[in-house]
């Protein structure tokens, strides 16, 4: 299998790395070996650049990334890359949902733009959510129908439980043509939204087409819902034993867990890639 270049896509929470938020040593080093043979490593994530850049970095990568489920996708070590895209929602439509969570009397309200984080209120809890990457990235906290002036790269909301179905049905009923909105996993009931017809499958792509990679070489990792376009699209989209059932059910391939160096023996399967061990 290893005679041809593949992209290798990998989804960061859930899949590339371990319920303690770290890549295993196995893995990276599977990640890199297969890097080293020729084949194209990429990071497709929900996340935002700046908490994403570290695994990047760790891996050595010196590829594109896909972040916000799609609505960035640029090369952090090429500023100039062509196909770098950047599709926010326009203001005027986040305005309307934030009007709506106001109506609902929602916990939070954050929303990004690139990296610049603007919070509804001070909250800990969601501080607490995106931690280990705000070291130079300081919240602007405030009213978002005052603060937020620009078109946001995504929403993220965070309800009160009884309102999850409701605020759902809103957004469907209301924004259904202008965004996308996806559940995060357990144990966060966090809304993100982004424009419509953005997902990492868009990015991917978008990657495969710059690299002149096959479909049917495209190898794609994922856990959860936001995975979904990316597993379906790939010629060889596998779905970690840790994913949810609906993911399970449209992958063609099943590894084992985040926590099972899932990513790693599957690619030491289908590329015949043996592991260098320290």
């Amino acid at each position: 299998m290893n005679n041809k270049k593949h992209l290798i896509a990998l989804d960061l929470d859930g899949t590339l790395l371990t319920d303690k938020k770290e890549i295993s040593i196995r893995t990276k080093q599977t990640i890199r070996t297969a890097m080293a043979e020729g084949h194209v490593v990429v990071i497709a994530t929900g996340r935002p650049h700046r908490a994403s850049i570290n695994y990047y970095n760790e891996l050595e990568m010196t590829t594109p990334m896909v972040n916000f489920n799609g609505a960035l996708i640029h090369h952090p070590k090429d500023r100039t890359w062509d196909f770098a895209m950047h599709t926010p929602m326009p203001i005027k439509t986040a305005h309307t949902i934030i009007d709506a969570c106001y109506e609902l009397d929602v916990k939070n309200i954050l929303a990004e733009v690139m990296d610049d984080i603007y919070l509804d209120n001070f909250n800990q809890e969601i501080i607490d959510i995106f931690q280990e990457t705000q070291k130079d990235s300081p919240y602007i906290i405030g009213n978002l129908k005052d603060k937020l002036n620009e078109d946001p790269t995504s929403v993220l909301i965070h309800p009160k439980e009884e309102h999850i179905q409701q605020l759902r049905s809103h957004l469907n009923d209301y924004h259904a043509e202008i965004i996308e909105h996806r559940k995060w996993g357990a144990p966060w009931n966090i809304i993100e939204i982004i424009k419509k017809g953005m997902n990492k499958a868009v990015g991917l792509q978008k990657i495969a087409d710059y690299y002149n990679i096959p479909k049917e070489r495209v190898i794609a990792f994922g856990d959860e819902d936001n995975d979904l376009e990316m597993i379906d699209y790939a010629g060889v989209g596998v779905a970690m034993g840790n994913a949810i059932s609906e993911l399970k059910s449209i992958s063609k391939h099943q590894t084992l867990t985040n926590q099972e160096d899932g990513i790693s023996i599957f690619l030491e399967n289908y590329l015949k890639i043996k592991t260098k061990t320290v």
